[in-house]
């Protein structure tokens, strides 16, 4: 009994350290990522000039919507490794915004390619949607096409017959709202839709820019920026793909790597999920040199360098 009971103990303190060092990885990560995108969104704030083109206000949108995503990500995260329970009606608000959110990604990148495409080839009869002061109708209308999906899944949702949805505590996952084959289906289906229609925007664009590059003389160079923009927006869209391996790589994890399973999920969400979302913006604006060297002025380490005696 005493060597059960050791054992016992013993296997609970493996548990509870584990699930202190994924805490203490993911929380440092998502702090510094929560730093660089206030940095970010503080930058464009302070500088009127990034409102009066529409390439900056979709790349302020995702911004907000990758934040949401990823906070969204990060508190179900800590809701499971806390063994937090709560009823189906606090917890579909949170799994609907980080499904909408994850849904709006590439059709932020899309809409953003489009937006090159525009710009390239109607710089002065751009249509009246594209323009600044009106591009909120096309942000609108993406964030109402990504939240098809979690609201199917609500429509769809079967609670099992001794689960009530307001009082039952539960684990706060997506299995709770889609657990029939039905909501699988259609979930594999929607996600295909969407990243597939996203790859041919994307590829389209890129053609016809390239196409492009061939035919102009003058104004050759914003034309190739244009270009690698959209590359790098198909790069954003291969890391948002990233997240559909967890089969796969859990596959592979099986076969060659000794972990439990719990290990195995987090090290999926970590590199496929967290990661992805936190280099896509970074990445997309750290090359932008306008937005840098503000955001390098904006930065307190920056600014301590200048000396208060000077006007």
């Amino acid at each position: 009994m005493q060597n059960q009971s050791e054992v016992a103990v013993n296997s609970t303190t493996g548990k509870n350290v584990s699930v202190i060092v994924k805490v203490c990885v993911v929380i440092p990560f998502f702090c510094v990522f929560l730093y660089c995108i206030i940095l970010m969104l503080h930058t464009f704030a302070s500088h009127r000039q990034f409102f009066d083109s529409s390439r900056y206000i979709l790349f302020a949108y995702m911004l907000v919507n990758d934040t949401l995503q990823l906070l969204s990500s990060v508190l179900l995260f800590l809701f499971v490794m806390a063994n937090v329970n709560f009823a189906i009606v606090f917890c579909a608000p949170l799994l609907f915004l980080s499904t909408a959110t994850f849904q709006n990604g590439p059709l932020i990148l899309a809409a953003m390619s489009l937006e090159r495409y525009v710009a390239i080839f109607y710089p002065l009869r751009r249509p009246v949607s594209w323009r600044p002061e009106r591009i909120w109708v096309i942000m609108l209308s993406l964030w109402l096409v990504s939240c098809i999906l979690p609201t199917v899944d609500f429509i769809l949702m079967r609670p099992k017959a001794n689960v009530d949805v307001l009082s039952t505590p539960v684990v706060c996952k997506t299995a709770v709202l889609n657990s029939s084959p039905i909501q699988t289906l259609f979930k594999v289906v929607v996600n295909g839709l969407f990243f597939a229609l996203v790859a041919v925007v994307i590829l389209f664009t890129y053609i016809r820019i390239l196409l492009e590059t061939r035919k102009m003389r003058q104004d050759r160079a914003s034309v190739i920026k244009a270009l690698h923009t959209v590359v790098l927006h198909g790069f954003q869209l291969l890391l948002s793909i990233m997240v559909f391996t967890f089969p796969i790589t859990e596959n592979l994890m099986v076969l060659y790597v000794n972990w439990a399973p719990e290990h195995i999920a987090f090290a999926n969400y970590f590199c496929f999920v967290l990661v992805p979302r936190f280099l896509s913006p970074l990445i997309y604006g750290l090359r932008d040199e306008s937005l840098r060297s503000h955001m390098r002025r904006a930065m307190p380490c920056s600014q301590a360098r200048i000396s208060p005696n000077k006007t």
